[in-house]
């Protein structure tokens, strides 16, 4: 009866396959889950065991960092929250900086918090607006403005005065 039990496990399992995309280590778990049940039910059909009723939960999967960032949405890994970006704004509320939840999960300095969509959507606008070319321009003039030595324009001894900055304060609504 053994073969038997294999045998329809096995086309279960096809069954499933053929339906969605699972990976190899999710048909052996399929398999050997699938296997047991009949077993088990072939046990009660003979009287050997009774039936109990056993509610596994399905265990959470770990989101890794590279998992979290994905085309349409960016998932938080402290708290779960499935947003576009993630913004300062949501990160303080975990008591943290863009800085420190990189480095918390490894992620590189450069990466985007943000969904790939938006990324690409802004590197493309840019590029309409020419700001590589213009970035470029301005590092290169930078560069010869270095190797120039260059300082800030004394004319007769006198120095430029800075224009002073002034702080705009709001008022408070009484």
């Amino acid at each position: 009866m053994t073969r038997k039990i294999i045998e329809i496990a096995s086309e279960i399992v096809q069954t499933q396959v053929s339906g969605r995309n699972m990976t190899a280590p999710e048909i052996a778990a399929s398999l050997r889950q699938v296997f047991g049940t009949l077993h088990e039910l072939n046990r009660m059909e003979s009287g050997e065991a009774e039936l109990t009723v056993i509610v596994e939960p399905e265990p959470a999967k770990a989101l890794t960092p590279e998992d979290s960032i994905r085309d349409d949405k960016v998932i938080c890994l402290e708290c779960g929250a499935e947003m576009r970006q993630l913004t300062k704004l949501h990160l303080v509320s975990h008591g943290m900086s863009a800085k420190e939840y990189k480095k918390k999960y490894g992620f590189t300095m450069g990466t985007a918090l943000a969904a790939r969509s938006l990324t690409k959507a802004r590197s493309k606008a840019a590029k309409k607006r020419g700001v590589p070319e213009n970035l470029k321009k301005y590092m290169e003039e930078r560069r010869q403005a270095k190797a120039e030595g260059s300082s800030p324009a004394v004319t007769d001894g006198v120095q430029a005065e800075q224009p002073k900055r002034t702080r705009i304060r709001k008022k408070k609504a009484e």
